[in-house]
């Protein structure tokens, strides 16, 4: 026995519906609102900020934690990072390994203090705002009080420091020289060679020195523009649908 397929059958059906106006509409307008999404999706929304790292001696961990509530021990690594990203799970790393020995070797223990290895890497030229040119990384070995926080510890090797209302750090050593975790739009791309230290894409903590996405306007949606168009489009549609049925 021969059995024989129904793709024939569903072929004939959708060309039978495409040939009515009115379906032949809707498929249109499916199609133009999925690009019109599509288009909204491609401009992915990313913070420039100053982002907080741990380290481990040999890899980063973003911070759980803001500098000015962590109280770091003797012998710890942290790093600071200026770059345009748009989580905790998308920054980009310190581009300095965090090797406490190496960084802190030039200053020995001394009582009633404790030491505290910084890297400061204010990121590429590609990150940096409008007319301004990021400085060069570099490292240093915080000597403070033993109680003293992670921001005390940058404050005695990195001033001037600047923040915002909501104790989220702006700049370092004056850079940049303006701004404070605005949004930048973009591709949502990421750049090879941004950061990463070979042990992959970094964990995604809860964010403490991220800018908050739920701001008013995340772009993370799509724009009021692009809703307004589709709107226009679909009560185009719905005119058309209409008037079919009132020429029957």
């Amino acid at each position: 026995m021969t059995r024989t397929s129904s793709a024939p059958a569903v072929t004939r059906i959708s060309s039978a519906l495409l040939r009515s106006p009115v379906a032949a509409l809707l498929a249109v307008l499916l199609a133009a609102s999925g690009v019109l999404l599509g288009a909204g999706g491609a401009q992915a929304a990313g913070y420039r900020y100053w982002s907080f790292w741990e380290g481990d001696g040999k890899s980063w961990a973003y911070a759980t934690q803001g500098p000015s509530l962590v109280r770091p021990d003797d012998g710890t690594v942290q790093g600071f990072r200026f770059a345009v990203s748009e989580d905790s799970a998308d920054a980009d790393r310190p581009r300095h390994a965090p090797d406490f020995g190496a960084i802190c070797a030039d200053t020995p223990a001394k009582g009633g203090a404790k030491r505290v290895a910084l890297v400061i890497d204010p990121g590429t030229a590609e990150d940096a705002p409008a007319g301004e040119k990021p400085p060069a990384l570099r490292t240093a070995c915080a000597q403070v009080a033993p109680d003293a926080s992670s921001a005390e510890a940058l404050a005695s090797v990195a001033k001037p420091l600047r923040y915002d209302s909501s104790a989220m750090i702006c700049a370092i050593s004056g850079y940049p020289k303006t701004g404070c975790g605005e949004q930048v739009s973009g591709d949502g791309s990421k750049k090879d060679g941004s950061g990463k230290d070979g042990s992959g894409k970094p964990s995604a903590p809860e964010a403490s020195s991220a800018p908050s996405a739920d701001d008013g306007d995340s772009g993370g949606g799509p724009s009021a523009g692009l809703l307004l168009g589709i709107g226009a489009v679909l009560l185009l549609g719905v005119a058309a649908v209409f008037q079919a049925r009132r020429r029957r």
